[in-house]
């Protein structure tokens, strides 16, 4: 039994490969290859343009696969949506298809797109978005550098952005946001109905979405005298309650807790302050709820 799965090749790559050695997973690949080995006899995974995933997961290429949410919608794919996977190229957080037209040129709203030409990779999905603002404008595929097409050769763009920096660079403004996108692990229909596949799946999603929720935490340990307990204790969130374990020394207890990494560092003087010791900090590979 193998679950043949595609994975995006691209610029969401790097930090995929990275979201699976985080979930248990080892990957290797050999440059110029294709074919990625996985630590998982059960697994069988190709690389590919995340725009084309979705298509061959819907036609039964694939049984699964990771792609973003804006191509499965430009594909029109029929797949299931296992799982979101908020993650992008640099960060943690959608990333957003927006138009984007010349910055000190007349164009103010979407209205005003009407019978001009706008430039994108993503056809179906802007059409679609004119369509309900009621604006009819010609829509073409862009196969790249498709910043340097305003004004000259387009009259505005849909484009793909995370911080918008490549946009200003390019003396372009975003006029509205046309989707909001982030990758998601989505399966063949058949497959999914195979019970099989389906929980090795379901495994896969539980140990991606573990990781994700664990990119932005760390666990905190620390010993505390017991009648200092209450006042450590007031500072510590948790996704539940921290741990609280006695030590072997009379009238000390260890405790243990997760949380953000960002409140670790403001925590940690305070937490000293208020009676802690030993107070250590360490990363998390996954957080399964």
């Amino acid at each position: 039994m193998k679950l043949r799965i595609g994975l995006p090749k691209g610029s969401l790559q790097d930090s995929t490969f990275r979201l699976l050695s985080r979930a248990g997973y080892r990957i290797s690949m050999e440059p110029r290859s294709y074919y990625p080995s996985i630590d998982d006899a059960e697994m069988e995974a190709v690389m590919m343009r995340a725009q084309e995933i979705p298509r061959y997961v819907g036609d039964g290429g694939l049984d699964a696969g990771i792609s973003g949410r804006d191509w499965v919608l430009e594909n029109r794919a029929r797949v299931i949506t296992v799982c979101d996977l908020v993650y992008s190229k640099g960060s943690f957080a959608p990333a957003r298809w927006v138009v984007a037209v010349e910055a000190t040129g007349p164009i103010q709203k979407v209205k005003d797109l009407e019978g001009k030409r706008i430039a994108t990779e993503l056809v179906e999905v802007t059409r679609e978005f004119l369509a309900k603002a009621g604006v009819k404008a010609e829509v073409e595929y862009s196969w790249g550098a498709t910043e340097v097409k305003v004004p000259d050769l387009a009259d505005a763009i849909v484009e793909l952005t995370e911080t918008g920096a490549s946009l200003r660079a390019h003396n372009l403004r975003p006029l509205e946001t046309v989707l909001e996108t982030y990758p998601q692990l989505i399966a063949n229909p058949a497959s999914w109905q195979q019970e099989w596949k389906r929980k090795k799946l379901e495994h896969l999603a539980l140990l991606l979405q573990g990781a994700l929720l664990a990119e932005e935490k760390v666990g905190l340990k620390m010993n505390v005298a017991r009648k200092n307990l209450a006042a450590v204790l007031a500072l510590l969130p948790a996704l539940r309650q921290p741990t609280v374990s006695p030590l072997a020394e009379e009238g000390w207890v260890a405790v243990e807790t997760v949380l953000e990494e960002k409140v670790a560092r403001e925590l940690v003087l305070k937490l000293r302050e208020a009676g802690a010791e030993g107070i250590i900090e360490y990363p998390l590979n996954k957080v399964i709820p």
